[in-house]
């Protein structure tokens, strides 16, 4: 199959969340969360078309009065907390191939839980895929952890041990975070996926190039997570 040489923004919004219920669309400043990723990918030109994903009829109303034009209504089968991300795309994908219609070379994942987004961000992270996606097999946005993992531990038989091996000796750990390599964690602000490896079965792939961003790190998985973004958008005066 032939795919367009374009970039569709898709988010994804299933209802039905148990930690913070129908989380997708709980009202941030008098809008719902799915709304804020409508509205920032309806900014960016090089996004050709904005596609919600949900297996709500209720959401679906919502992003038609955001202005969304396309949507997937897909099956509680894969809509639910355990369902991955990889099996939302290609079922959608699935489908179009189905029905005969057109699909982009390029999906950019906009998560409706992370709702502040900064329009250049964006914008600058789209440039610098496509500069650079013939040596990658996606991308994503990450954000520099301000203590390195390293530092981090697990529990192992009931006692604590480094996180990436079975290392109990934790003085050699007990170190300034100078002494460690930088790590980073996925900030959810932008994912770029290739079409065709989502046909293969997978969305990142193991040439993932990294787009490393200062932006604010908002992720709304708890109603502490809510709260403390509420109170920045009232300190910034942020708009959709």
């Amino acid at each position: 199959m032939k795919l367009e040489n374009s970039i569709w923004a898709f988010i994804p919004a299933r209802s039905g969340s148990k930690g913070l219920k129908n989380k997708n669309i709980i009202k941030l400043n008098g809008h719902p969360l799915l709304a804020y990723s409508i509205r920032i990918a309806q900014k960016i030109e090089t996004i050709s078309k904005i596609i919600l994903s949900t297996d709500s009829k209720k959401y679906i109303k919502i992003g038609k009065s955001y202005g969304c034009k396309n949507f997937h209504l897909r099956s509680k089968k894969i809509s639910g907390d355990k369902t991955s991300e990889h099996e939302v795309f290609i079922d959608f994908i699935k489908y179009r191939i189905k029905k005969n219609l057109s699909l982009p070379k390029y999906f950019l994942h906009l998560r409706p839980t992370t709702p502040i987004r900064k329009k250049d961000t964006v914008e600058k992270v789209i440039k610098f895929f496509l500069k650079n996606y013939k040596n990658c097999s996606s991308l994503r946005t990450v954000t520099e952890m301000s203590n390195p993992s390293y530092r981090s531990n697990k529990i192992l038989n009931g006692k604590l041990c480094a996180i990436n091996k079975k290392d109990f000796n934790l003085d050699k750990y007990f170190k300034a975070r100078q002494f460690f390599p930088k790590t980073y964690w996925g900030n959810a602000i932008v994912d770029i996926y290739k079409t065709k490896n989502i046909m293969k079965g997978f969305l990142f792939g193991n040439q993932v190039i990294p787009y490393i961003t200062s932006d604010f790190f908002n992720d709304i998985d708890h109603k502490n997570d809510l709260e403390f973004i509420k109170f920045y958008l009232k300190k910034n005066r942020y708009k959709i």
